[in-house]
């Protein structure tokens, strides 16, 4: 391909632009696109990607920036067609700009003050209602959301439990009845009024920062491990909102979650029934810890039957996350805009 088509290529049928405003670019990035655009050793057969998607995110939404040069998205997790940079100059060429609300300032000062009729602006957020602030100064801004919630456009999970032929059951060893790592303890929270209520009943072991036992990240498995139960108490109660909490601390760890959080039934579009305890399963604290202080083992091993047939998947690499914005953008509504985002965030 002659590397001068290169720009209407990016840009398909978008309006012309100065070559000089664009030669800049092309400058930083004419290499890495080359690669993506010709990847080498493609089967005749397979599909081309004419017109790679653009996807610009404006701000990471975690501290660490990782490497998202080259063709990432194809070279990691297998999606074709997907071109992820954090280069602002390609503003004007991107299909797709990505906006973290963790990033966001209160004024809009920070966002882009022009905005291409084909692009699509993408609002993110892994918090929940009750942590997400300042909502309301973005009505009428952003086409697709993408968050923990399916009614998302753009669905993120936390975790999820995917097919295994071949698992087996394994369940460690265990030397205490019930564990919790807290970071952020409040007392007006649910989770601190439960967990006050439900220590008259039975000990528990908490580990992280709240109780000065901070776990190092590789400490966390093989210490949660060791408990017949962990308390997957969520920060706040909304829909879909299931969060490490239930699949890294509890589950991976090969122990039984006792979960506070959206409804049971909300659970079981995740995970299966048997698979947990909703501190709502009973009428009382009281009864919650007799039935954990007398299970006997076979009842136990019940609650690992998942395992022969799934095993947990973890998000945690937000470039997986940004690179699913091309797997479903075919999918995804046109012409969308959001007109009350706290309105649809809360509901």
């Amino acid at each position: 391909m002659p590397w001068a088509s290169l720009l209407p290529r990016l840009l398909g049928g978008r309006p012309a632009v100065k070559a000089v405003a664009m030669a800049g670019v092309l400058a930083t990035t004419l290499w890495s696109l080359r690669c993506f655009l010709n990847p080498p050793q493609v089967s005749r057969e397979a599909p081309q990607h004419m017109e790679p998607l653009l996807v610009l995110v404006w701000e990471w939404p975690a501290q660490q920036v990782p490497n998202v040069s080259g063709d990432v998205c194809r070279e990691l997790y297998g999606i074709t067609g997907c071109w992820v940079t954090m280069e602002r100059q390609l503003l004007h060429w991107a299909d797709v700009v990505v906006f973290p609300h963790t990033r966001l300032q209160p004024s809009r000062d920070s966002l882009p003050k022009d905005r291409p009729p084909w692009q699509s602006w993408v609002w993110v957020s892994l918090e929940s209602p009750s942590n997400t602030k300042a909502l309301a100064g973005w009505n009428q801004t952003f086409n697709w959301v993408m968050t923990y919630r399916r009614d998302s456009d753009i669905f993120i999970p936390y975790g999820k439990l995917v097919p295994n032929r071949s698992a087996i059951v394994n369940i460690p060893a265990k030397t205490n009845l019930v564990s919790w790592v807290i970071s952020n303890y409040h007392r007006t929270q649910k989770r601190a009024e439960v967990y006050k209520n439900l220590s008259r009943y039975l000990h528990v072991n908490i580990y992280g920062k709240a109780n000065k036992k901070p776990l190092c990240k590789d400490c966390l498995l093989p210490t949660t491990s060791k408990s017949k139960f962990y308390l997957a108490f969520e920060n706040s109660i909304h829909q879909d909102y299931i969060t490490e909490k239930l699949w890294r601390n509890a589950l991976m760890a090969g122990t039984v979650p006792v979960v506070l959080g959206p409804p049971r039934a909300n659970y079981e579009q995740f995970v299966p029934a048997d698979s947990f305890i909703h501190v709502d399963d009973f009428s009382s604290l009281a009864e919650l810890a007799t039935f954990l202080k007398t299970m006997n083992a076979s009842r136990y091993r019940q609650f690992f039957a998942w395992q022969r047939r799934y095993s947990v998947k973890l998000y945690t690499d937000w470039r997986e996350r940004i690179c699913t914005i091309c797997s479903t953008y075919p999918s995804l509504p046109r012409g969308r805009i959001y007109p009350d985002l706290e309105s649809w965030f809360s509901t």
